[in-house]
């Protein structure tokens, strides 16, 4: 269990570690709150807009995220060799396997935590046509995230720290710290109970986004056993865009027209993740809400699914030669 720990937590900070996992975390959660910031002309609909404009976001940036890290905790270490200097120890391929995986899976879920704080923060600042930005928000967001980036680069000039992996934890930190103070006040600066404005669906929405990224970085685990970066964003892509069409393709054809085309259609169907059923943006509309007996049976999907690729994935490193 120790090795298990110990693998998964320098998988965790070697990924955190990454420039382009700061550039995702900072760019996706600045790019939500902006879009609650610009009008929209929606006649009305503009804060539902909002809602699923960051949304989208965060399942996209999550999608760019799960597959640039899965490469770069397994496909570089199995190219570079060091992949090979961790099993010449007494650890098994299956631990090794399913500690980068718990590495991968912390990892978006910090990035998916940030983007979480962004999306409630824009579910308040979204307007219709009667309202207006909300300035003090936004200023007050993005000096947060300026101050994290300014403590980053002071751990690591005076205390010879790595700043990326000190600016994310910073940018975690100071974004929680600062959607605590907006909630005290209005856009005019005037003091109101917390929480006036938030959406708090908008919290079990992201973590069925959240669900939707584990299992995409089972899959692209699954495909860093054998391939490069390049090819294991396009499958991905594939499995993505796929899923999104499953029901369509497969799912309304299942028990329809010939024995043999149910059958296909049944195995395909099952074999692709349903994104569907993790993306809740329509129960955000007016008097729905999320069910947690809903994120409840969602996440023993995820659980089967991303165990299904888990497994999959042993299989093919277990023929990898990784000398």
């Amino acid at each position: 269990m120790r090795q298990f720990i110990t693998i998964a937590t320098n998988a965790f900070m070697e990924l955190i570690r990454q420039p382009i996992f700061l550039l995702l975390m900072t760019s996706s959660a600045v790019f939500c709150v902006f879009l609650a910031s610009i009008p929209y002309f929606g006649f009305g609909d503009d804060p539902k807009l909002v809602k699923d404009s960051v949304l989208a976001v965060t399942l996209l940036v999550g999608l760019l995220g799960a597959v640039l890290s899965a490469s770069n905790s397994l496909a570089r270490e199995i190219r570079t060799g060091t992949a090979l200097a961790v099993l010449a120890k007494p650890v098994g391929r299956a631990q090794f396997l399913l500690a980068k995986y718990a590495g991968l899976a912390a990892a978006l879920t910090v990035l998916t935590y940030v983007n979480l704080i962004a999306c409630l923060l824009a579910s308040r600042m979204g307007y219709d046509a009667y309202g207006s930005t909300d300035w003090l928000a936004l200023g007050m967001f993005v000096a947060a995230i300026a101050l994290a980036y300014a403590l980053g680069g002071f751990s690591n000039f005076f205390l010879r720290r790595p700043f990326v992996s000190d600016a994310v934890l910073c940018v975690s930190a100071m974004t929680t710290l600062a959607y605590i103070v907006i909630n005290f006040f209005d856009k005019e600066g005037k003091l109101q109970g917390f929480g006036t404005g938030v959406d708090p669906r908008m919290a079990r929405a992201c973590l069925l986004i959240l669900f939707a990224l584990w299992i995409l970085a089972g899959l692209a685990l699954l495909c860093s056993t054998r391939l490069e970066l390049i090819s294991t964003l396009a499958i991905c892509t594939g499995f993505f865009l796929l899923g999104l069409m499953s029901d369509y393709l497969f799912g309304r054809r299942i028990g329809a027209g010939p024995a043999w085309v149910s059958a296909v259609c049944s195995v395909l169907y099952a074999m692709l993740p349903n994104w569907q059923l993790l993306w809740a943006a329509d129960a955000l509309e007016e008097g729905k809400t999320i069910p947690w007996t809903y994120v409840g049976t969602a996440f023993g999907y995820v659980v089967a699914y991303v165990g299904a690729s888990l497994a999959v994935a042993l299989v093919l490193f277990e023929e990898r030669e990784l000398s």
